[in-house]
């Protein structure tokens, strides 16, 4: 949509909890840190989010399912662990926003959406 931010998009899409394939798919890809694993799995709250903020914009095209689907393939089309790498950036070290900011450009070849939190790790 060139530029517009894509989410939220109306009629909120109804969220089904993942179980087998799917769910061991993004419990390895996805991994909900911010949560409990017990709640991170049985509640899924990472992945409503991300579904209900962005899925919903797409809703008419992919169902959950399949949005996910893509959503992991993107993902491995970008290694972002193996492109640090290749600029210097490796974990444990301290470095520039810019320094990181410009290392994962090369690799989308988009500006990266990146925040830093203050105190993390």
């Amino acid at each position: 949509k060139e530029g517009t931010m894509l989410q939220q998009c109306k009629p909120k899409p109804d969220y089904v909890n993942f179980k087998d394939k799917m769910f061991n798919d993004l419990d390895k890809n996805w991994i909900q840190l911010k949560y409990d694993k017990d709640y991170g799995r049985n509640k899924q709250p990472l992945w409503v989010y991300q579904y209900l903020k962005h899925g919903s914009c797409c809703q008419n095209m992919y169902n959950q399912n399949t949005y996910f689907s893509l959503a992991l393939r993107l993902k491995d089309r970008f290694d972002l662990l193996r492109t640090l790498e290749m600029h210097k950036i490796f974990p444990g070290s301290s470095y520039t926003f810019q320094e990181i900011f410009d290392a994962v450009k090369t690799a989308t070849q988009m500006d990266p959406d990146l925040k830093c939190t203050k105190g993390a790790p």
